[in-house]
């Protein structure tokens, strides 16, 4: 019988890029992978560290494998074990796999499934970037390319430098390869991805900005854009490339975290309030620029004024999207360990607070842009019985059509905007 094995991820674009690739040694070992759930042989969890909850989503993911299939391999794999050792791994684990050994999985279940008995684990950290091409891209209309691992900056709140490692570049040789075989099986926007995107070459002797250029140049690729960069690394250099080169996407995603100078500075944040703005201000100079961001609401310390810092900026930024994390305290950081923790019941009510008026700068940019056209790439998947995409500028918008304008770039003009996305009406077909 064919064997089976079933992937649970999660956390972040890097580890589901990261599943996906594992996934595709199974195919290749003559697996078939089936949902999370089934049944199945083999059940792999890639697993999350970034915060308390995400770490106990992933033991409880092991321990749901293990009710459902106890006779599988179950295997841990990722940030979890890697920051944080055997010691993180709960028990019926057979295969421990950090993240500088993934292309090794196959062989360690393989073993795993013949002798039985402890986990296996190997949990090297990884001295190169790591290998893991994609070889499965049917049906994906935008996929993710990753480029980079591992991050250097030191966040006081964050375990990322102890779970990926220092900061490491994929030769471009080799991103833009996968970037040809992604346009070959019909991909038509990658999204560049990585831990630390905007360390990317700096390794190698080269840029983020110079990689762009390279991939720009693959045949049947119309979209190129960016995962996540810090405000430093948004460099005269970028946003010129960002201009020149029309596949790529005027959308940047400059994770804020904190409104606060006082409170920036507590979590190791190399930037000002003032020098943040600033950022922005040189992004709004690309024609049909966007920016989407982050904010952690709850560090310890966080005043209702220092909060309130935060709200103001961001109604002042005027972001596309906002994204809120609730703070949470990891074991092995410094701000585990600062004074002034703030209770969950205040965190949970600023989270609320702050999630709300991410909610009216959707609407608000949504409403910016009524009236005008824009080019949508249709995805695979209706919403709500309408076709919906992204615009350049990561406006999600969701119109009425027929099924054959899938995958394909189709001009709309915007005629509102409802639930978290605008309404249009098609104007011109596409590609």
């Amino acid at each position: 019988m064919t064997p089976r094995v079933a992937f649970h991820t999660l956390g972040c674009k890097v580890n589901q890029y990261d599943t996906q690739a594992m996934a595709g040694l199974f195919r290749q070992a003559g697996y078939r992978v089936v949902p999370f759930g089934t049944p199945a042989e083999v059940a792999v969890i890639n697993s999350c560290t970034v915060t308390g909850r995400a770490a106990g989503k992933s033991r409880q993911a092991v321990q749901r494998a293990r009710r459902a299939l106890p006779e599988a391999v179950v295997a841990l794999v990722g940030c979890l074990p890697q920051a944080g050792g055997t010691a993180a791994v709960p028990e019926g684990v057979s295969v421990v796999v950090g993240t500088g050994s993934r292309g090794r999985i196959v062989e360690l279940v393989e073993q795993a499934r013949q002798r039985g008995g402890g986990p296996l684990v190997c949990l090297a950290p990884g001295e190169d970037f790591e290998e893991l091409p994609l070889e499965e891209f049917a049906g994906r209309t935008r996929a993710f390319l990753k480029v980079q691992e591992g991050c250097a900056e030191g966040c006081t709140y964050c375990l990322v430098m102890a779970a990926r490692g220092r900061p490491r570049s994929r030769r471009p040789e080799q991103a833009v390869e996968e970037a040809r075989r992604l346009a070959a099986a019909g991909c038509r926007e990658v999204v560049l991805t990585g831990t630390h995107l905007g360390s990317y070459g700096r390794d190698l002797g080269g840029s983020l900005a110079q990689l762009l250029r390279q991939v720009h140049g693959v045949d049947g690729l119309w979209r190129l854009r960016l995962s996540s960069l810090e405000p430093g690394e948004v460099t005269p250099e970028l946003l010129a490339v960002t201009g020149e080169l029309p596949k790529v996407c005027p959308h940047l995603h400059v994770p804020l975290q904190s409104g606060s100078a006082r409170v920036l500075a507590a979590m190791g944040r190399r930037y000002t309030p003032a020098e943040y703005l600033a950022v922005l201000e040189r992004v709004r100079g690309l024609k049909g620029a966007a920016w989407t961001t982050d904010c952690i609401v709850g560090f310890p310390g966080e005043t209702e004024e220092d909060f309130r810092a935060t709200c103001r900026l961001v109604e002042e930024a005027g972001f596309a999207r906002l994204h809120v994390f609730p703070f949470s305290p990891r074991p092995g950081t410094l701000a585990a360990q600062l004074p002034g923790q703030v209770h969950p019941a205040v965190i949970r009510e600023r989270a609320a607070r702050l999630s709300e008026v991410g909610r009216g700068l959707v609407q608000r940019f949504a409403v910016a842009h009524r009236g005008l056209e824009a080019e949508v790439l249709v995805e695979e998947e209706r919403e709500g019985g309408l076709l919906a995409g992204f615009t350049p500028g990561y406006l999600r918008v969701r119109f009425p059509g027929p099924d054959e304008l899938k995958r394909r770039l189709v001009r709309v003009r915007i005629t509102g905007g409802a639930a978290g996305a605008a309404r249009g009406e098609i104007q011109v077909d596409g590609m």
